[in-house]
């Protein structure tokens, strides 16, 4: 007796990616246009996969060219532009061939998105370290070297120590681990684009938080970047205890 089609509808849902070819051979001469279009469809999904999984084969470069050294570091930061709250640093340590779908630079992806990779990144990573900076050291020593001493933080926080760090862009002076500063590094670096991930939203979460105590600025919505919003808000009410002095002296 012929299945039908919600039948064969529903063993396409319950099927592993693995299991799917073999569906396609089982129901490939099916003329129906339901069963045809499931076919397409899962097809469709398996073929958006694989170039997934070619996305972040790319992106694997630099952890391939030096995991012979050991264990591998991404390095990356959120927070360095906004005119309050704190620069947060990630460090992140993958296990070899790692997979972790959609992973990619945190500013790429959406918030939903990122806070779903978070907790993957948290599950499957070697070591997780996070750095947090301050505004009134940001003020005090500026907004560079407070990021260098959020990295170095992250850094102290991992509970395996890496053999060499990737770095997005920079080169955090007086750290004695071999450093390979890349360009764009969260676009191009598995391990980069996690540490951007596990720093975006520890950073965001905190200023969900302040906004709680401060709903005035508006902060869960700008997150203590300067859009007109948060420039008229710090006018209206005055800086708040989170706010960087010298990032606000041309709005007071």
């Amino acid at each position: 007796m012929q299945k039908s089609i919600s039948e064969i509808k529903q063993e396409f849902e319950i099927a592993t990616k693995e299991k799917l070819p073999e569906l396609f051979e089982t129901y490939g001469q099916d003329p129906r246009a339901g069963v045809l279009g499931l076919i397409k469809r899962y097809k469709k999904q398996l073929d958006n996969l694989e170039k997934e999984r070619q996305r972040l084969e790319q992106m694997r470069v630099y952890e391939r060219k030096y995991q012979h050294l050991g264990y591998v570091c991404g390095i990356d930061e959120a927070g360095r532009g906004p005119l309050a709250g704190p620069v947060v640093a990630g460090a992140v340590i993958l296990p070899e061939d790692c997979e972790i779908l959609y992973l990619n630079d945190s500013k790429q992806l959406s918030e939903k998105r990122r806070e779903e990779l978070y907790d993957e990144i948290q599950e499957k990573a070697v070591a997780v370290g996070v750095g947090v900076i301050g505004p009134r050291r940001i003020d005090e020593i500026n907004i560079l070297q407070a990021t260098y001493e959020a990295m170095c933080e992250a850094i102290g926080q991992l509970s395996v120590m890496p053999q060499i760090l990737l770095n997005d862009a920079v080169t955090i002076p007086q750290v004695t681990i071999p450093q390979v500063p890349i360009i764009k590094g969260d676009a191009k670096s598995l391990s980069i684009a996690a540490a951007s991930v596990i720093a975006k939203v520890t950073r965001d979460r905190m200023m969900r938080e302040y906004d709680d105590l401060m709903p005035e600025y508006g902060f869960a919505a700008h997150k203590g970047y300067g859009s007109a919003a948060h420039i008229s808000a710090i006018q209206k009410y005055g800086p708040s205890p989170i706010h960087r002095a010298t990032f606000i002296k041309n709005f007071v």
